[in-house]
């Protein structure tokens, strides 16, 4: 039999030689070891399989960003279950529907959001993820008994579920493996020459793929060490430059620490890599960093379904406005609607193959097959160019999709919920440039009639924070007499854009 492909038994493999060395250091200095983690973990594994959770099963987590996050995450892998994360900003009926569509065997969150799902959901197993009280996983695993090896699991067994929407509004599930994970992170691993006993500074949510496969799968794989941010803080961050060599975030970092002025070139003197991915870094703040530090940001392009799919070179030139390279083992080519290859520097549709690609969405096998073309690719949905010399530059999305705060808004999904609305004809929502988040969230709404009234812009947004997480919510809300359309009656979204552009940075 060969070696357990179960991602956690390779990181506790990885961690075989320096498991007393520091994993995690918090902002007060206190310090939590590799062996201390992996201990937690083993007895949360203990706790979830005699609870009744068995290899498949999914277990559904919506908490806050926690070293427990981390070793919960672990023990999920290590009993060959299913790690579904849920953005912590959702909605209890927005949570219901993950929960009744994943099917997970155990669901984990805070005592106050258990509490609002008494009522629902089909999850067998509940516990919070607090360190006390009634139901806390923290307190059934520190009497629970070891759980030992991890459970055999081969590269394509599922790891992971995370779910992304679409143009349809309804959500799909992507199935993440084992193989996808472990190699995406060695890869990363290798190409950013990432080494052990360098500092990582993890300031991201651990939800998302950025924070949780990218940030911790390198770290727990490579042996860096994490300097260990609840949230990010800009001032916190920059006094953490002087103990660390790694920062991985989402534009809006960058932004936010250009606006301190302590960010100098003698404020980074020791850190080696500056990374930015989940939303296009503005050439603007490309060169602004640069300029003040010293450091060229490297850019990397990739989603849910496929981790890291590109990346601008560690040794080499990085371009603002391009996401560099395909990683080693990755296969990138740019198509036309019916997957010809397009001559380089034609612009067209992204695709992507290689052992970073998921398996397909969750229960969906014909969207998983329209997803894929026959020779193994996956259409992205993005539009890019592709250089001479291989490097790609995306130049826009096919699916209308919003990146706010390097976090996904799909417009469908708030459209349905305005126009449910008294007074509320039809709607469009667009993302406009925004100075902090990249982009922001508008809405534009027509009336039912000439005599038909919408209720106020605060109004509507305070109805939609009712079921909608508050980064879905509108910035601003726009009433037109009329939408734009074209001559097959096709709303004008690009020209909704550029009307607004405007709108929120003026």
């Amino acid at each position: 039999m060969g070696q357990n492909q179960n991602l956690a038994a390779q990181i506790e493999a990885a961690s075989a030689g320096h498991a007393g060395s520091p994993l995690f250091e918090r902002p007060n200095g206190e310090t939590v070891s590799r062996a201390a983690l992996l201990e937690q973990a083993d007895r949360m594994a203990g706790a979830l399989a005699a609870a009744g959770i068995a290899p498949g099963d999914r277990v559904t987590v919506q908490a806050e960003k926690s070293i427990a996050f981390v070793a919960l995450y672990l023990a999920v892998l290590k009993i060959g279950a299913v790690f579904h994360p849920l953005n912590t900003a959702y909605t209890p009926a927005e949570v219901a529907f993950f929960i009744g569509d994943a099917e997970p065997a155990a669901f984990i969150a805070n005592a106050a959001r258990l509490g609002e799902m008494a009522g629902g959901g089909r999850s067998k197993s509940r516990f919070s993820l607090e360190a006390d009280g009634s139901g806390s996983l923290m307190t059934t695993a520190a009497s629970a008994a070891s759980f030992g090896k991890a459970v055999a699991r081969d590269p394509g067994d599922m790891a992971a579920l995370l779910y992304t929407s679409g143009t349809t509004g309804r959500a799909k599930g992507a199935m993440i493996t084992h193989g996808n994970l472990a190699s995406n992170a060695l890869t990363l691993i290798g190409y950013w020459e990432l080494a052990p006993g360098e500092t990582l500074i993890h300031a991201l949510p651990v939800y998302h793929v950025h924070g949780l496969f990218v940030a911790l799968n390198t770290a727990l794989l490579g042996g860096l060490k994490m300097l260990w941010m609840e949230k990010f803080d800009a001032r916190a961050v920059l006094a953490a430059f002087a103990g660390a060599q790694v920062m991985m975030g989402v534009p809006t970092f960058f932004t936010r620490l250009l606006a301190e002025p302590g960010l100098t070139r003698e404020s980074c003197t020791g850190m080696r890599l500056f990374i930015s991915g989940s939303a296009p870094l503005l050439n603007e703040t490309f060169a602004s960093f640069q300029q003040r530090t010293g450091h060229a940001v490297l850019e990397r392009y990739g989603m849910t379904e496929t981790g890291m799919n590109t990346s601008n070179p560690y040794r080499g030139e990085r371009l603002a406005g391009t996401v560099g390279y395909a990683l080693p083992g990755v296969s990138v080519r740019v198509t036309d609607d019916v997957g010809r290859e397009l001559p380089r520097g034609e612009t067209g549709n992204v695709e992507v193959k290689g052992p970073n690609v998921f398996a397909g969405y969750w229960r969906l096998p014909e969207k998983t097959r329209e997803e894929f073309r026959a020779d193994g690719f996956f259409i992205t949905g993005d539009q890019g160019v592709m250089a001479a010399d291989g490097r790609l530059a995306l130049v826009g999305r096919a699916k209308d999709l919003i990146i706010t705060g390097g976090l996904n808004v799909y417009p469908i999904e708030i459209e349905q919920a305005l126009n449910a609305m008294p007074g509320v004809g039809e709607s469009a929502v667009i993302g406009v440039p925004h100075p902090d988040f990249g982009e922001a969230v508008v809405a534009v709404v027509v009336t039912t009639g000439a005599d038909a009234k919408v209720a106020s812009e605060a109004d509507i947004i305070a109805e939609l924070s009712q079921t909608l997480a508050k980064f879905k919510c509108p910035k601003r809300v726009v009433v037109l007499d009329e939408l734009p359309r074209n001559s097959m009656g096709k709303v004008g979204k690009a020209q909704l854009r550029e009307r607004f552009k405007a709108l929120l940075v003026s």
